[in-house]
């Protein structure tokens, strides 16, 4: 469920008309429903609620500041991936002990950085990269707590680009090399062994692929002990899918009554790393639209509507070739035809969607990109120069900037000319 309804023909975000923002804010806009992001955390959370658990929000779906303090706020933490989100969540007020780092790539300034804040748990992914990290604890006189990222090579049945617990896949450590790097650690100084991580792959709508790496989880957990090392938690990572079009995910109920089911036996702290199952349904992009053109082809005529957002303000459609429902801020209740929805930057990969059947525009209409919540402004870019867009926040009756549009001037801060 989420807030964003239509009255009279009206595209509303709980009791704000979208049209009303647009007038104010400008095109294009990235808007979230805050009514809709507590509702999604209290539901994930309260999916556990009958067990030890940790609920912490995957930073890279959705970064901005006012977002995780309202996450944080719920009692929620954190899941980071790199320097600049733990920034970020130490700037929300998220607690450093709800935060835990992953990522393949932590760089030296980032481990020290990281233990300096106090954080929870680092998710180790390498030999290496556990022994960067001794190095670094050992020069700071403090020990650092770490889980390992366990790689079950499950196949979560989801795009290849987001599938991440396959052998084939550059993230954690091959399950059966894991158990000599547990012993390696064991013996460090100034390391602190605590879990065991693992996180599949993203958008999974089945629950097997959940349970079947939490099954060889717990079977190496038991392993564990067999050789002396206890842990106290399991980092199961997020995943769990949302309806972008036809897919029917997991209701979090459905999935938390099956994970408590097969952790039975096990006591240990549980920890989640929901992202797009929280905020993917909870914002939309809105972008107006500036031109309509038909070319015509050999065969057919082709009908374009051109729109103020492109590929580096919502970048999946290009780069996944993922749905978006688009509707109009307004129905006018128009003939359809079938168009593509493209944006102005200079290559052809640059659509937000294909072959679609869209009520007829003109200049000026606005249109809303639905469930876009989800590394939707987290993976924009500058490219074409294009400064990042507004970021809103509703609340009830009002709405919030939550991030000012940039301006031409921010395009070229931190340049020179020597």
């Amino acid at each position: 469920m989420n807030h964003f309804t239509s009255r009279n023909g009206e595209l509303f975000c709980e009791q704000v008309a979208v049209t009303d923002i647009a007038r104010q804010v400008g095109t294009p806009f990235y808007l979230y429903s805050k009514a809709t992001l507590t509702r999604h955390f209290q539901a994930f959370d309260a999916a556990f609620a009958s067990i030890k658990h940790l609920t912490c929000f995957a930073v890279k779906s959705c970064s901005n500041i006012a977002i995780l303090n309202l996450f944080a706020g719920l009692g929620g933490g954190a899941d980071i991936v790199s320097g600049g989100e733990l920034y970020r969540t130490l700037r929300a007020g998220v607690d450093p002990q709800r935060i835990i780092y992953s990522g393949v790539g932590k760089t030296e300034a980032e481990l020290r950085y990281a233990i300096e804040s106090q954080i929870l748990l680092f998710n180790i992914e390498s030999g290496q990269e556990l022994e960067r990290l001794q190095r670094v604890a050992a020069s700071m006189g403090v020990t650092a707590p770490v889980s390992f990222r366990i790689n079950p090579d499950v196949d979560p049945q989801t795009h290849a680009y987001i599938s991440t617990g396959l052998a084939k896949n550059k993230f954690g450590i091959p399950i059966a090399e894991a158990l000599a790097l547990y012993l390696q650690a064991e013996g460090m100084e100034h390391i602190a062994v605590k879990g065991v991580s693992c996180h599949i792959g993203s958008q999974l709508t089945l629950i097997a692929p959940f349970i079947e790496a939490l099954h060889k989880i717990k079977i190496f957990v038991e392993k564990l002990a067999d050789n002396g090392i206890v842990i106290q938690y399991i980092d199961l990572g997020g995943g769990v899918g949302i309806t972008y079009d036809a897919e029917q995910p997991p209701h979090p109920q459905e999935y938390g009554e099956a994970i408590i089911k097969e952790l039975q036996g096990v006591d240990a702290i549980l920890i989640l790393e929901p992202g797009r199952v929280l905020v993917g349904n909870a914002g939309i992009l809105v972008t107006e639209v500036q031109y309509t053109k038909t070319n015509q082809g050999i065969d057919k005529a082709k009908k374009f509507v051109v729109v103020d957002a492109a590929m580096n303000d919502l970048t999946r459609p290009s780069l996944y070739g993922a749905y978006h429902a688009i509707v109009p801020v307004r129905n006018t209740g128009a003939a359809h035809e079938v168009v593509d929805i493209v944006g102005p930057i200079c290559e052809t990969g640059d659509f937000l969607a294909k072959d679609r059947e869209l009520p007829v525009v003109e200049q000026g209409d606005l249109l809303a990109v639905m469930s876009a919540g989800a590394y939707g402004f987290s993976m924009s870019s500058n490219y074409n120069s294009r400064p990042r867009v507004a970021e809103v926040l509703v609340d009830g009756e009002h709405f919030h900037i939550i991030r000012q549009r940039e301006t031409f001037p921010d395009l070229v801060t931190g340049e020179q000319i020597p």
